[in-house]
């Protein structure tokens, strides 16, 4: 029988050189606090993998500092969470720190938000961050910065999600996601004995989708429904992605072995997207949104053209240029997203009208164009 996996692997790992590798909480906390052991060892293992340029994405420090607070169930507020995180942080980056400096490896700390990969400035100042330390021989280690950011905890709350955002921001060739169970299958294994593993995931479809669940543990906060979207999120900016068991000692050997048929390889698909549009489509979260006309929907997702104002039935929200907005059938389906070159206020003045008489509208002109097509993401079609 023909490793499928193997003939994917043979491809993919000749050219993966930079690489961004997830390390869940239940990895790093054994039921009794924090699992020193398990840290050492996969710290062991990243250095095995020789002269490919590492970004760690950890998660943790609300599990050492649940620990170390005498906590025994994950925190249910914000702020207790936040606390506990502030606790953990330290600990977490000290043992990192320790363990990698045993290998002869210095390591750096980078926290991260959703407000720091959603400004487009802060964006490119952490890519050019992320290329300094890369080249210095540096292994970053990358975390949420959970003290501050309340949306972290809210919806952004999995490192799951960060590290395929974070796997984009670099351009990593291959994104491996560790967690406690043997990467996807076709049922919980924990609850259905039939369940098998899916070695490898050509197109993230329905079908897909309908094996996994939003089951968050204690001590994470993501299942593997959201390791199975931050998969997605990766592919679509052509980067393949492993899931695999980091329970497993030399589980990353395996992964890197292209004979080794080790947890589920999901492929990129489809056509890569830029890193500017990938950071449209899975960064940012729009801050209003239009109405358009079917002649303007048809414009932009068949004919791939940009988006003028004479299609515009209606402007909702408050937002301003170069935020981004989404853009809606007349029944409120998303079929668009992208950044905006006028604001709610000039769009409600300049809607329905010719690009022609913009200047004379709004007194100025800063394109025929309300989002560009270089600057619009298709959501649906």
């Amino acid at each position: 029988m023909t490793n499928t996996q193997a003939v994917h692997k043979a491809a993919i790992l000749p050219t993966a050189r930079r690489v961004v590798i997830k390390i869940g909480s239940t990895i790093l906390s054994d039921g009794r606090g924090f699992a020193v052991d398990r840290l050492n060892r996969l710290v062991g293992e990243i250095c095995d993998l020789g002269d490919r340029q590492i970004v760690a994405v950890t998660s943790g420090a609300v599990a050492v500092g649940m620990a170390r607070l005498g906590l025994e169930a994950r925190p249910r507020s914000v702020p207790q969470r936040q606390a506990a995180a502030a606790v953990g942080q330290i600990g977490l980056m000290a043992m990192y720190e320790q363990h990698f400096a045993k290998r002869g490896k210095t390591v750096a700390q980078l926290l991260l938000t959703h407000d720091d990969l959603a400004n487009r400035r802060r964006y490119i100042n952490a890519r050019h961050t992320f290329e300094e330390l890369l080249q210095a021989g540096t292994l970053p280690v990358v975390n949420e910065n959970d003290t501050v950011a309340v949306e972290e905890f809210l919806n952004f709350g999995d490192n799951d999600n960060l590290s395929a955002l974070v796997a984009t921001l670099i351009g990593a060739d291959l994104l491996v996601i560790l967690s406690d169970v043997a990467g996807l299958h076709t049922g919980n294994p924990s609850t259905d004995p039939e369940a098998k593993r899916i070695s490898v995931v050509e197109t993230i479809d329905s079908q897909i989708r309908s094996h996994v669940a939003d089951d968050n543990d204690t001590v994470g906060t993501g299942g593997m429904a959201s390791k199975l979207r931050a998969a997605e999120k990766a592919s679509a900016a052509g980067i393949p992605c492993v899931i695999a068991d980091g329970l497993t000692p030399g589980v990353l050997a395996k992964v890197f072995d292209p004979n080794s048929d080790e947890g589920t390889l999901i492929l990129a698909q489809g056509d890569k997207l830029s890193r500017r549009k990938h950071w449209i489509a899975h960064t940012l979260q729009p801050t209003g949104s239009i109405t358009l006309d079917d002649g303007a929907i048809a414009a932009v997702t068949k004919s791939k053209r940009s988006l003028l104002p004479k299609g515009i039935l209606a402007a909702t929200g408050t937002f301003e240029a170069g935020d981004c907005i989404a853009c809606l059938t007349k029944e409120g389906t998303e079929v668009a997203r992208g950044l905006t070159n006028y604001g709610h206020s000039d769009i409600e003045k300049i809607r329905g009208q010719h690009s022609t008489a913009i200047q004379e509208i709004l007194g100025y002109k800063l394109g025929d164009e309300v989002i560009h097509r270089d600057d619009l993401i298709l959501t649906s079609t």
